[in-house]
């Protein structure tokens, strides 16, 4: 696509908004607050969009970076190379109750190593998110992070929260309607377009179906579902659309909040996603799943996180920290960590194919 001109006065209103963007910085530095490297720039009809920051690797860690294998990611890896770039935005949406938040499932992913700032809110730095909003508004701005980043964001969801990643699911796979506009996070407000320009391949397409990599859903049952009269994912609370690569359910065998029973009934993909319903026993408390921060702080259980891997039979630590909520801590860190190393991956591999492309 052959881009317009650039006339005087573009360039004009390019060099005042980067001087605002330069003062903005400065004044989020001044205030304590970590400036977002969130720039924009002219796209079709006159918008503007978001620009992404390069991910800062040299040659040698984007080599490194590549030969990783997403499926073995150990705790030198996330160290060494992981940690040494960005990761993708991950979006922890918490329950009805505002008093149980996902800050505590929040700082666990920090204490083993993803990147703080990639999971607070950047408009306010908060580490959980309310989930009784838009679940169109949550997509566009997803969509958003996407066109910003050029890494996928990811959502995990505990109970109320976890209906909503679903919901999103649905609305990009265009469940509910054919388009969704793209949602600002930052201003909190709509941009006016249903489109992004995809920043791996430079092409303008559609907020429909994008795909994300990852979605987790903890406690999420059909019986609040009918409590909090939310009808239109009465069937489509277990139904996982293609709008997302790889999804975890976590049932509890005796959950009375979220009205699940043992055989109750599983996730299950419409398609081709790849989705794996995880039971979780009696002593498993839904109100306090989140709470796994101590988990990465004790030795003993940190060492099992490290080497459990999905399918293998590894025998609970005696710990002195309540491992309770281990598995599902464990289990969502392999898939956070897989998904982080596949996306940057990713992105190297658009980078250098289209810089190749231009040589």
């Amino acid at each position: 696509m052959k881009r317009a001109p650039i006339v005087p006065a573009a360039a004009l209103r390019r060099l005042l908004a980067a001087m605002a963007l330069g003062l903005a910085a400065v004044h989020a530095h001044a205030a304590g607050v970590a400036p977002q490297a969130y720039a924009t720039a002219v796209a079709p009809q006159g918008r503007s969009v978001p620009v992404r920051a390069e991910l800062a690797m040299d040659s040698s860690t984007e080599d490194r970076m590549l030969a990783l294998d997403p499926e073995n990611i150990s705790a030198a890896d996330v160290r060494d190379v992981l940690s040494r770039s960005t990761a993708p935005r991950i979006i922890a949406l918490q329950g009805s109750l505002p008093l149980i938040t996902m800050q505590p499932f929040a700082e666990f992913l920090i204490a083993m190593g993803y990147p703080e700032t990639r999971l607070s809110n950047p408009k306010d730095g908060t580490l959980s998110h309310a989930s009784n909003g838009s679940s169109a508004e949550l997509a566009g701005a997803i969509a958003w992070y996407y066109e910003a980043d050029g890494l996928m964001p990811m959502l995990i969801g505990h109970s109320q929260g976890g209906m909503l990643a679903i919901k999103v699911l649905h609305e990009l796979a265009g469940s509910f309607g054919s388009a969704i506009e793209v949602w600002n996070p930052l201003t909190d407000a709509s941009e006016h377009r249903t489109w992004i320009r995809d920043p791996r391949s430079g092409a303008i397409r559609p907020v429909v179906g994008l795909k994300l990599p990852y979605v987790a859903a903890l406690a999420t049952g059909k019986l609040p579902r009918w409590l909090l009269g939310q009808w239109s994912m009465l069937k489509k609370v277990r139904e996982v659309p293609d709008s997302v690569e790889e999804f975890s359910g976590y049932i509890i065998e005796w959950d009375l909040i979220a009205g699940t029973f043992p055989g109750s009934e599983a996730y299950r993909a419409t398609g081709s996603a790849k989705v794996r319903n995880i039971t979780l026993g009696v002593a498993t408390s839904h109100i306090a799943m989140p709470r796994v921060r101590a988990l990465a702080l004790d030795a003993v259980t940190r060492a099992w996180i490290d080497a459990y891997r999905p399918g293998e039979d590894l025998p609970l630590p005696a710990a002195v920290v309540d491992t309770s909520n281990l598995l599902h801590a464990a289990d969502i860190w392999f898939s956070v960590k897989k998904h982080w190393c596949i996306e940057l991956q990713r992105s190297i591999r658009a980078r250098r194919g289209g810089a190749a492309a231009g040589a």
